[in-house]
Protein backbone atom coordinates (compact mmCIF):
# COMPACT_ATOMS: atom_id res chain seq x y z
CA UNK A 1 0.00 0.00 0.00
CA UNK A 2 3.06 2.39 1.16
CA UNK A 3 4.21 1.90 -2.76
CA UNK A 4 1.21 2.18 -5.03
CA UNK A 5 0.11 5.39 -2.92
CA UNK A 6 3.37 7.29 -3.81
CA UNK A 7 2.67 7.13 -7.21
CA UNK A 8 -0.77 9.15 -6.62
CA UNK A 9 0.72 11.41 -4.14
CA UNK A 10 3.00 12.81 -6.80
CA UNK A 11 0.63 12.95 -9.55
CA UNK A 12 -1.55 15.18 -6.67
CA UNK A 13 1.43 17.45 -5.81
CA UNK A 14 1.68 18.04 -9.80
CA UNK A 15 -1.96 18.93 -10.30
CA UNK A 16 -1.58 21.53 -7.73
CA UNK A 17 1.75 22.67 -9.12
CA UNK A 18 -0.36 23.22 -12.34
CA UNK A 19 -3.36 24.97 -11.24
CA UNK A 20 -0.90 27.64 -9.41
CA UNK A 21 1.49 28.27 -12.52
CA UNK A 22 -1.26 28.20 -15.50
CA UNK A 23 -3.19 31.30 -14.11
CA UNK A 24 0.36 32.96 -13.89
CA UNK A 25 1.41 32.26 -17.19
CA UNK A 26 -2.53 33.75 -18.52
CA UNK A 27 -1.66 36.52 -16.74
CA UNK A 28 1.41 37.41 -18.19
CA UNK A 29 0.29 36.64 -21.94
CA UNK A 30 0.94 40.14 -24.31
CA UNK A 31 -0.86 41.35 -27.04
CA UNK A 32 -0.26 42.94 -30.05
CA UNK A 33 -1.61 46.03 -31.50
CA UNK A 34 -1.05 47.42 -35.13
CA UNK A 35 -1.52 51.13 -36.02
CA UNK A 36 -1.14 53.25 -39.40
CA UNK A 37 -0.82 56.85 -38.38
CA UNK A 38 1.66 58.13 -41.74
CA UNK A 39 5.08 58.63 -40.57
CA UNK A 40 5.99 56.05 -38.36
CA UNK A 41 8.38 58.63 -36.73
CA UNK A 42 5.51 60.12 -35.51
CA UNK A 43 3.40 57.45 -33.97
CA UNK A 44 6.01 55.99 -31.53
CA UNK A 45 6.56 58.63 -28.85
CA UNK A 46 2.79 58.60 -27.89
CA UNK A 47 2.95 55.04 -27.24
CA UNK A 48 6.49 54.43 -25.74
CA UNK A 49 5.57 56.72 -22.61
CA UNK A 50 2.15 55.01 -21.95
CA UNK A 51 2.26 52.96 -18.81
CA UNK A 52 1.68 48.82 -20.25
CA UNK A 53 3.44 49.31 -23.41
CA UNK A 54 6.74 47.01 -23.72
CA UNK A 55 7.22 47.71 -27.28
CA UNK A 56 7.15 49.72 -30.35
CA UNK A 57 8.41 49.10 -33.66
CA UNK A 58 8.15 50.90 -36.92
CA UNK A 59 7.92 48.76 -40.03
CA UNK A 60 5.56 48.25 -43.18
CA UNK A 61 2.47 46.29 -43.06
CA UNK A 62 -0.24 45.66 -45.85
CA UNK A 63 1.38 45.41 -48.78
CA UNK A 64 2.24 42.31 -51.60
CA UNK A 65 6.15 42.32 -51.87
CA UNK A 66 8.11 40.44 -49.01
CA UNK A 67 10.83 41.96 -47.18
CA UNK A 68 10.05 45.57 -48.40
CA UNK A 69 12.65 48.16 -47.80
CA UNK A 70 11.77 52.14 -46.67
CA UNK A 71 12.66 53.04 -50.29
CA UNK A 72 10.31 50.59 -51.97
CA UNK A 73 7.05 51.84 -49.30
CA UNK A 74 8.39 55.68 -49.82
CA UNK A 75 8.41 55.17 -53.45
CA UNK A 76 4.88 53.73 -53.51
CA UNK A 77 3.42 50.68 -55.56
CA UNK A 78 3.85 48.10 -52.74
CA UNK A 79 0.80 48.37 -51.20
CA UNK A 80 2.50 49.00 -47.56
CA UNK A 81 1.48 51.64 -45.16
CA UNK A 82 4.30 53.09 -42.78
CA UNK A 83 2.89 51.27 -39.10
CA UNK A 84 3.81 50.88 -35.79
CA UNK A 85 3.62 47.01 -33.87
CA UNK A 86 2.73 47.72 -30.25
CA UNK A 87 3.50 44.72 -27.86
CA UNK A 88 1.39 45.30 -24.77
CA UNK A 89 0.33 43.99 -21.53
CA UNK A 90 -3.62 44.07 -21.39
CA UNK A 91 -3.83 43.85 -17.31
CA UNK A 92 -2.05 47.44 -17.40
CA UNK A 93 -3.71 48.73 -20.45
CA UNK A 94 -6.79 48.19 -22.95
CA UNK A 95 -6.85 47.71 -26.48
CA UNK A 96 -9.64 50.59 -26.71
CA UNK A 97 -6.98 52.71 -24.79
CA UNK A 98 -4.74 52.35 -27.37
CA UNK A 99 -7.39 53.11 -29.68
CA UNK A 100 -7.97 56.32 -28.27
CA UNK A 101 -4.19 57.40 -28.30
CA UNK A 102 -4.39 56.28 -31.95
CA UNK A 103 -7.38 58.65 -33.00
CA UNK A 104 -5.85 61.64 -31.23
CA UNK A 105 -2.95 61.63 -33.34
CA UNK A 106 -3.83 60.68 -36.80
CA UNK A 107 -6.07 62.94 -39.06
CA UNK A 108 -9.08 60.69 -40.06
CA UNK A 109 -10.69 62.48 -42.79
CA UNK A 110 -7.84 62.28 -45.87
CA UNK A 111 -7.52 58.89 -47.96
CA UNK A 112 -3.98 58.26 -48.88
CA UNK A 113 -2.35 60.73 -46.94
CA UNK A 114 -1.28 62.34 -43.28
CA UNK A 115 -0.74 65.61 -42.81
CA UNK A 116 1.85 66.49 -45.61
CA UNK A 117 2.98 63.10 -46.68
CA UNK A 118 0.53 61.63 -49.64
CA UNK A 119 0.10 58.44 -50.68
CA UNK A 120 -1.41 54.99 -50.14
CA UNK A 121 2.13 54.59 -47.66
CA UNK A 122 0.89 57.20 -45.60
CA UNK A 123 -2.86 56.26 -45.00
CA UNK A 124 -4.47 55.65 -41.80
CA UNK A 125 -5.68 52.29 -40.53
CA UNK A 126 -6.41 49.54 -37.46
CA UNK A 127 -4.67 46.46 -38.74
CA UNK A 128 -6.88 44.09 -35.84
CA UNK A 129 -5.47 40.55 -35.23
CA UNK A 130 -8.47 38.79 -34.00
CA UNK A 131 -12.64 39.38 -33.92
CA UNK A 132 -12.69 41.04 -30.67
CA UNK A 133 -9.90 44.01 -31.68
CA UNK A 134 -12.11 44.62 -35.32
CA UNK A 135 -14.91 44.65 -33.13
CA UNK A 136 -13.38 47.45 -30.65
CA UNK A 137 -12.15 49.33 -33.22
CA UNK A 138 -15.68 49.78 -35.16
CA UNK A 139 -16.95 51.00 -32.26
CA UNK A 140 -14.37 53.29 -31.77
CA UNK A 141 -14.99 54.59 -35.20
CA UNK A 142 -18.31 54.83 -34.69
CA UNK A 143 -18.07 56.85 -31.24
CA UNK A 144 -15.62 59.02 -33.23
CA UNK A 145 -17.94 59.47 -36.21
CA UNK A 146 -20.96 60.85 -33.54
CA UNK A 147 -18.35 63.04 -31.37
CA UNK A 148 -16.24 64.76 -33.74
CA UNK A 149 -16.21 68.15 -33.93
CA UNK A 150 -15.33 68.51 -37.64
CA UNK A 151 -17.46 68.16 -40.64
CA UNK A 152 -15.45 65.75 -43.06
CA UNK A 153 -16.13 61.72 -42.98
CA UNK A 154 -13.94 59.62 -40.98
CA UNK A 155 -12.19 57.53 -43.73
CA UNK A 156 -9.64 55.50 -41.81
CA UNK A 157 -9.50 51.75 -43.11
CA UNK A 158 -10.46 49.00 -40.11
CA UNK A 159 -8.40 45.93 -41.95
CA UNK A 160 -7.06 42.32 -40.92
CA UNK A 161 -3.58 42.55 -40.07
CA UNK A 162 -0.93 40.83 -42.61
CA UNK A 163 2.91 39.73 -42.06
CA UNK A 164 4.38 43.10 -40.51
CA UNK A 165 7.73 43.63 -42.09
CA UNK A 166 10.17 45.99 -39.04
CA UNK A 167 11.40 49.01 -41.10
CA UNK A 168 15.71 49.27 -40.67
CA UNK A 169 17.03 49.97 -37.89
CA UNK A 170 18.01 53.65 -38.23
CA UNK A 171 13.97 54.23 -38.45
CA UNK A 172 13.21 52.91 -34.89
CA UNK A 173 12.92 55.30 -32.05
CA UNK A 174 14.25 58.31 -34.92
CA UNK A 175 13.24 60.85 -32.72
CA UNK A 176 15.00 59.84 -30.17
CA UNK A 177 18.51 59.41 -32.21
CA UNK A 178 17.49 62.40 -33.78
CA UNK A 179 15.42 64.91 -32.12
CA UNK A 180 16.42 68.09 -33.55
CA UNK A 181 15.57 66.71 -37.35
CA UNK A 182 12.39 64.80 -35.97
CA UNK A 183 11.05 68.05 -34.19
CA UNK A 184 11.94 69.67 -37.57
CA UNK A 185 10.01 67.64 -39.97
CA UNK A 186 7.25 67.25 -37.57
CA UNK A 187 6.31 71.06 -37.46
CA UNK A 188 6.93 71.33 -41.66
CA UNK A 189 4.83 68.55 -42.03
CA UNK A 190 1.87 70.14 -39.69
CA UNK A 191 1.28 67.32 -37.92
CA UNK A 192 0.84 69.41 -34.43
CA UNK A 193 -1.26 71.88 -36.00
CA UNK A 194 -3.58 70.01 -37.60
CA UNK A 195 -3.63 67.60 -35.00
CA UNK A 196 -4.53 70.75 -32.80
CA UNK A 197 -7.85 71.97 -35.34
CA UNK A 198 -9.32 68.19 -35.12
CA UNK A 199 -8.77 67.40 -32.01
CA UNK A 200 -7.99 70.52 -29.39
CA UNK A 201 -5.68 70.24 -26.75
CA UNK A 202 -6.29 66.34 -26.65
CA UNK A 203 -4.34 66.29 -30.44
CA UNK A 204 -1.31 64.37 -30.32
CA UNK A 205 -1.25 62.93 -27.11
Amino acid sequence: MKISALPVRLFSAIIVLLFHLLPVQAAGKQETATFAGGCFWCMEPPYEKLPGVVSVVSGYIGGTKADPTYEEVSAGGTGHAEAVRIVYDPRKISYSQLLDVFWRNVDPTTPNAQFCDVGDQYRSAIFYHDESQRKAAEASKRAVERKKTFKEPVVTQIVPATRFYAAEEYHQDYHRKNPVRYKFYRHRCGRDQRLLQLWGESGGK
